[in-house]
């Protein structure tokens, strides 16, 4: 997960600043030294790095901070406030034309992402009622076209191509599909190359003369860290581009491209990939995503996936059973499901308050749900629904069936238990309290 080291570098730094009742002019330099030191191994740009800190520094050293009561915490709101607005400040929306459609032009080097990130960008677009259309423009890229195809076939989106004929008539001819055809957003995947070259660029700006884009979308790799934003730069000085897609960053990045790219290029990253699902993009806040490398978490984003990704009325349903104390094993198979399209634990937690600093001390396995998973379907209907029936020789049956350990099953059976006693006892907690009140949900 990005930004890890980061995280836990700059929990450390502040550990210390609040341990102190007072700071000092002193004790404030030696900490940005630090936070510097932090962010040039997260490979953020120099220049990005210093500015930054000279930035806190000036704001920490004023009397406000000095007086305070609690001197550590004012430091740590005024870096979650300077990370903020190093990011962008804001969300930064689609630039929509007062006539559909809206044409967004995707660009990119070759394996940063761009074909399946116009996918996932169509299917955000899809989900909130719009109507888009894909445009195949790489032609020379083998299979790039069939990839486009079959990605999109699976959100039931079309895909305008001719083939490989010239990327700037193929531009054109989409463009005035949509009009006919009603499709208020254009997205057009144009061809990439492993390295920057005149032939690319000059194919890229007349694409861009002929069809006037309301948005060029740079796709770059977050794993290539301070490279990204140097791709950014060239990019933006040829093409004016209108903001980043900053795809791979559930990877092993360091997180420097996130940080410097807005204040290298001065254009706004606006999505960010974080999966390989082609539900896996994220508008990007850079209020959350400062929140999320100072530790805070992200409360904002999880609810929001789970509100796309979850099943509500699964859940709601769910909520019931716990209540008349009718959750069984069959239940906790779905509730497995419903985690699992989430995304990876490590993923989910580390967007709780709190947990992001300890993310690299907690010990994950997300193949326990798929362990978990196959145990209980590899048990018969009335052992999911009664597991006190489940004896000695059921327990071999069922480690045998799903390629586990007795153990294992045992495991389960306790981690089940151990709900059922916390759900009786919280009704207990209810009825107790607020005895007026009856709580008749919780009855049967």
């Amino acid at each position: 997960m990005a930004f890890e080291g980061l995280t836990e570098k700059l929990s450390g730094v502040f550990r210390k600043l609040r341990a102190k009742g007072k700071l000092g002019e002193t004790d404030v330099k030696a900490a940005m030294r630090e936070v510097r030191l932090a962010l040039l191994e997260a490979d953020v740009n120099y220049k990005v790095a210093k500015n930054f800190t000279d930035k806190v520094t000036e704001r920490a050293i004023g009397q406000d901070v000095m007086e305070s009561l609690t001197p550590g915490q004012m430091v740590v709101k005024i870096v979650n406030e300077e990370l903020t607005s190093l990011m962008g400040g804001g969300e930064s929306r689609l630039n929509k034309p007062s006539h559909p459609p809206c044409v967004i032009m995707l660009c990119g080097l070759q394996g940063s992402g761009k074909t399946t990130h116009a996918v996932k960008l169509a299917n955000m677009l899809k989900k909130r009622g719009s109507r888009p259309l894909l445009v195949a423009c790489d032609i020379y890229r083998p299979a790039a076209i069939d990839q486009l195809k079959i990605l999109a076939e699976k959100i039931s989106v079309p895909v305008f191509e001719m083939g490989t004929e010239n990327p700037v008539v193929i531009a054109e001819k989409a463009v005035l599909r949509a009009k006919d055809y009603g499709n208020d957003f254009v997205i057009i995947d144009t061809a990439g190359r492993l390295h920057i070259d005149e032939k690319l660029m000059e194919e890229l700006e007349n694409i861009k003369l002929k069809i006037s884009p309301s948005e060029i979308l740079l796709a770059v790799d977050a794993m290539t860290g301070q490279d990204a934003v140097n791709v950014a730069e060239t990019f933006n000085s040829k093409l004016e581009i209108t903001g980043v897609i900053l795809t791979k960053l559930d990877g092993d990045s360091r997180g420097g491209a996130a940080l410097s790219v807005k204040a290298v290029t001065g254009k706004p990253i606006k999505f960010v990939g974080t999966g390989e699902k082609i539900e896996d993009i994220e508008i990007f806040h850079p209020d959350r995503m400062a929140s999320r490398i100072l530790g805070m978490g992200d409360v904002l984003t999880l609810i929001e996936e789970a509100e796309s990704k979850l099943d509500l009325k699964n859940a709601e349903k769910m909520a019931q059973k716990l209540k008349d104390n009718s959750f069984d094993l069959e239940d906790f198979a779905d509730q497995i499901v419903q985690i699992k399209k989430m995304g990876p634990l490590k993923s989910i937690l580390g967007k709780f308050p709190g947990v992001g600093s300890k993310i690299n001390d907690m010990d994950f396995d997300d193949k326990v749900l798929d362990r978990n998973l196959a145990m209980i379907r590899s048990m018969t209907m009335d052992e999911r629904r009664k597991p006190s029936i489940i004896n000695s020789s059921r327990k071999n049956r069922i480690a045998n069936g799903s390629g586990n350990k007795v153990s294992d099953v045992n495991k389960l059976l306790r981690g089940f238990e151990q709900i059922q006693k916390m759900m009786k006892q919280f009704k207990g907690i209810k009825r107790k309290k607020f005895p007026m009140m009856g709580f008749r949900g919780f009855r049967k």
